[in-house]
């Protein structure tokens, strides 16, 4: 409703602008002003030499609209609820608050039923932290990790961008975003450095 009124405050703006410039052309005088001389179009082109018009956008003259949509107008799941951090490991959660950097530090955020480990401030990008010794673990063990987590990772970008978000998430090494490339090639990975 507000942006009709907007948009209709615009077009009668733009409307009275116009008067306001005829009035200053004709001039202020009550006199009655001559007709310019009409003259003759000029002959069309032929078809095939003529360039086609661009079609109208249908948005000539009103302001851009947004593209996403607002968040008050987004479905009640996918806004962004901060709540406290799941687990009481205190590196993890600094890694989750200071990479980002979380938009609500000391909370993970609860977007579409899962809780994301943070909310990138100034972006629509919500992040999954992961903080394990990943180059000390067996082979076996990495093929078994590298599995579970490719396949919560495929999960969690889907519920992201279901609510309109990115999704990254946040390794503490180069071994471990290797790993789960070569699982998943289209997981956005980076390297955080963070240490437990």
């Amino acid at each position: 409703m507000g942006t009709v009124i907007v948009v209709g405050v615009v077009v009668v703006g733009v409307v009275i602008k116009e008067a306001l410039d005829a009035y200053e052309l004709r001039g202020s005088s009550r006199e009655e002003v001559e007709p310019a001389p009409q003259t003759k179009p000029a002959p069309q082109e032929p078809s095939a030499n003529r360039k086609p018009k661009p079609e109208p956008s249908g948005q000539d003259g009103f302001p851009p609209v947004p593209t996403e949509p607002l968040e008050r107008d987004r479905r009640p799941e996918c806004r962004p609820v901060p709540v406290p951090h799941a687990g009481e490991d205190v590196p993890h959660n600094e890694c989750a608050d200071r990479f980002p950097p979380n938009r609500y530090p000391g909370n993970d955020v609860l977007v579409g039923g899962k809780r994301f480990d943070a909310l990138q401030v100034g972006a629509r990008v919500l992040w999954e932290i992961k903080t394990y010794q990943f180059d000390t673990y067996s082979d076996f063990l990495r093929e078994r990790v590298i599995e579970e987590q490719a396949e919560e990772f495929q999960e969690d970008r889907d519920i992201a961008a279901a609510c309109g978000y990115s999704f990254v998430v946040g390794v503490s090494s180069a071994a471990h975003r290797e790993a789960l490339l070569r699982q998943d090639p289209s997981l956005k990975i980076v390297v955080t450095g963070c240490k437990r």
